[in-house]
């Protein structure tokens, strides 16, 4: 058989499903790529959580496979709801890269007072807001290739990036300062692939199998059960971080306030991933007063 992989066409998520094929072709697995433009890609100028958060990028993507046109969706891990679509399974999740984000222009430390930093994230405007509440935040979208463009135009002195993106673009060079994930949490799923299948595909599901990497998957679903809990996408500043540690999980959580005036953050590690980031999140959220923060009474 061929196998039909679906993907968005922007250069980043053509990288990335060709990398894919690339794990498939070890194993002698013919593949195709079902290329297609999502909500996301055709309103770039929009603040997503305007067009509807991290479904935009993922859900005609994931029609492509429901319908029968392709066999796997291929998705960046944190543009992907934490609520998996019926009839579909997070079946593969390829070798992790590099979660952390990274600022391109300028370090943190040589950003002046009142410095114009450009991100489209919530998370990503919180954090830094909360570490330096002199910067001017400004919205940023685009693809990645307009984004690394940016610092030193029309008055932007860094844009804060993926490292994964970067190393996958092969501009790692750009990189001014890779943000320490202690206090800069990643978001969930980022420097991950995941792979999802219909459920009663057997024949993928097996072949999916064999490019899945157990630590990677493992350390994806206590992300992904921590945003479930809090129900946010990525419209509201959360982030969380899960390594493994012999054979438990450390999870890393945070939710900060839209504006950055205050945070919680808390560490749990346990065997079973989803139960571990259902209980920190609520941990965070009804133990740590998280749900009082700035904007998070929206969510309730």
């Amino acid at each position: 058989m061929t196998l039909r992989i679906a993907t968005r066409r922007s250069p980043l998520a053509l990288l990335q499903a060709e990398f894919v094929q690339g794990l498939f072709r070890v194993h002698d697995v013919d593949t195709e790529l079902v290329t297609m433009h999502t909500s996301g890609d055709r309103a770039l100028d929009a603040p997503l959580s305007s067009l509807g958060g991290q479904g935009v990028f993922a859900i005609e993507v994931q029609r492509a496979v429901i319908e029968g046109r392709a066999d796997v969706a291929v998705h960046s891990a944190k543009d992907l709801p934490s609520v998996t679509l019926d009839g579909l399974v997070l079946a593969s999740v390829p070798e992790r890269r590099d979660p952390l984000d990274v600022l391109v222009g300028r370090s943190l430390a040589g950003l002046g007072p009142g410095a114009t930093v450009a991100t489209g994230s919530p998370r990503r405007r919180a954090l830094l807001l909360e570490r330096r509440p002199d910067l001017r935040i400004v919205e940023l979208r685009g693809n990645m290739a307009t984004r690394l463009s940016m610092p030193g135009t029309n008055g932007i002195d860094a844009v804060v990036a993926a490292a994964a993106a970067l190393e996958r673009l092969g501009e790692s060079a750009l990189c001014a300062e890779r943000l320490d994930p202690s206090w800069f949490v990643p978001q969930v799923g980022q420097g991950a692939l995941a792979l999802e299948a219909r459920v009663d595909d057997a024949a993928t599901l097996s072949l999916l199998a064999m490019i899945n990497d157990v630590g990677a998957m493992t350390a994806l679903l206590a992300e992904r059960a921590f945003l479930r809990e809090l129900g946010t996408g990525c419209s509201i500043p959360a982030g969380a971080h899960a390594t493994l540690r012999d054979a438990e999980v450390l999870l890393h959580g945070v939710m900060i306030g839209v504006d950055g005036s205050k945070s919680v953050r808390a560490s749990l590690s346990g065997p079973e991933p989803e139960s571990l980031g259902a209980q920190l999140a609520m941990m965070l959220r009804d133990d740590m007063g998280g749900a009082t923060l700035v904007g998070w009474d929206a969510t309730s």
